[in-house]
């Protein structure tokens, strides 16, 4: 049977054995060792080539943050999962791990009784181990892929189009993005220009207290305005509004029956997200009838893909990031492969295809 090699990276002896037991209950994975500190894990990387790395980032010796900077020059690092506190700095470190290549972020259980503890994490961690398994032993025969996936013919990033249906100038721009998103946001929202006359509504997936640091980065890198959205705040033109980890985000009517306001809501999770890109999607179909740009960007999972359809239905366009520059080419696939996209482009000119759409 193929085994994924697991290294567990903390120094508490406690959340050691949370996440050691999560990763002990799933098939196909082998915990390899433990480390107390990143110094150790470091050795411990060496020796036993672990596939996939849960890290804590406050330690002893040498923290979290350090030790990613040390795997960023060797040839094959193990996966990376940051196992992070949810505070104001533990989400500003976690933004800087995953800028520096960590793959997903897991908030550490902060209450309740150990096993219940390792029941979240187990349920946290499942998706992203399958995508282990996939990545690592889905593509062991080259001859195996899609005549499609041949790598020699596109040399350079390409725009793929098609003529969209009669629609008017889009008045408002939402986006679904998940694992792989803060680096992809870091690179995108920047490249829009300070005079975009319309709101941006994005659904990242992220746990409580991380969307606010990652609205905060992105604010002190752009020349929009970008907040962590509010329940009642109107939409407003240049402004980038991100939705709260652990809530949902809809657009709703104001009172005057013209202006739209955002609605922060404790709605149950659609496709285990919370926030969810179908929840925001759903509502920007029904309020912004041919005036719309869904945008969908790099993610492990479907979410967005049904909200999508609901928004093309009406009339919007819709964008969504190639394979090539997605850190997982999860939520774009199926909305690209089913044609309801109109524009396929990678990471590096999205930003300029939502510019054309306002």
């Amino acid at each position: 049977m193929n085994t994924i090699k697991a290294l567990v990276v903390d120094d508490t002896i406690v959340y050691r054995k949370i996440v050691g037991d999560a990763l002990k209950q799933m098939p196909g994975i082998e915990v390899v060792g433990t480390a107390n500190n990143g110094k150790i894990a470091l050795s411990k990387i060496k020796t036993l080539k672990p596939d996939l790395m849960t890290l804590d980032i406050e330690m002893p010796e040498m923290n979290g943050i350090e030790l990613l900077q040390k795997l960023q020059n060797m040839d094959s690092p193990p996966l990376v999962i940051m196992v992070s506190t949810l505070t104001h700095q533990g989400g500003e470190l976690t933004l800087q791990a995953l800028e520096l290549g960590a793959f997903d972020v897991l908030p550490k259980p902060e209450d309740g009784k150990m096993a219940e503890n390792m029941l979240k994490v187990k349920k946290n961690l499942e998706p992203i181990v399958r995508h282990v398994k996939r990545h690592k032993f889905g593509r062991i025969d080259p001859a195996a892929r899609p005549k499609t996936a041949a790598p020699a013919r596109v040399r350079e990033p390409q725009v793929v189009s098609r003529p969209a249906g009669i629609r008017s100038k889009s008045e408002i721009i939402c986006i679904g993005i998940s694992t792989g998103g803060p680096n992809a946001l870091t690179n995108m929202i920047p490249m829009l220009p300070k005079d975009l006359k319309v709101p941006i509504l994005i659904v990242q997936h992220m746990p409580p207290v991380f969307t606010a640091s990652l609205a905060d980065s992105l604010n002190k890198k752009s020349a929009l305005e970008v907040i962590e959205a509010k329940d009642g705040e109107t939409v407003k033109p240049g402004k980038v509004f991100i939705a709260p980890g652990g809530k949902q985000m809809k657009i709703v009517a104001g009172a005057d029956g013209l202006t739209r306001k955002i609605k922060i809501t404790d709605d149950p999770p659609e496709n285990s997200c919370k926030p969810s890109a179908d929840y925001l999607f759903r509502s920007i179909a029904q309020h912004y009838i041919g005036r719309a740009t869904g945008v969908i960007m790099t993610g492990m999972g479907s979410d967005g893909s049904k909200g999508l359809v609901q928004m093309k239905n009406n009339g919007s366009f819709i964008i969504a990031q190639d394979e090539k520059t997605c850190t997982v080419y999860g939520m774009p696939k199926k909305p690209t492969e089913s044609g309801i996209v109109d524009v396929v482009a990678p990471l590096e000119k999205i930003a300029d295809e939502i510019v054309k759409t306002v």
